[in-house]
């Protein structure tokens, strides 16, 4: 009886958690329901581990950071060692949104 009631309160919740949705029908029913900011769940956990890791050992963000400063100083030398490493990372960063994409079970557009 009690796994029955439970799984109408479920049902009857339509996704939002269920102590929100209680008190809710208890005290204000007259009242449209809460709004509830759901999280998009991974589609792909092995490519979001995979991204997650590609990231955590690039530096990319480091790097960046250090390329955009001597750039804004006006000290960054351009040479074919610089361009190699901005076009290193740039497909390093493209890497990453493919697997972010394919993580998150969304069609990529580029």
């Amino acid at each position: 009886m009690a796994l029955e009631l439970y799984e109408r309160l479920v049902d009857m919740a339509a996704g939002l958690p269920l102590g929100p949705f209680i008190l809710h029908r208890a005290l204000s029913s007259d009242l449209p329901l809460p709004r509830v900011r759901r999280r998009k769940p991974i589609a792909d956990h092995a490519a979001y581990a995979k991204l997650l890791g590609k990231l955590g050992d690039s530096g990319l963000a480091s790097n960046l950071n250090q390329l955009a400063r001597q750039a804004n100083l006006g000290t960054l030398p351009v040479m074919p060692e610089t361009e190699a490493a901005l076009q290193y990372a740039c497909s390093q960063i493209s890497d990453m949104r493919r697997l972010l994409v394919q993580a998150l079970g969304l069609e990529d557009e580029a």
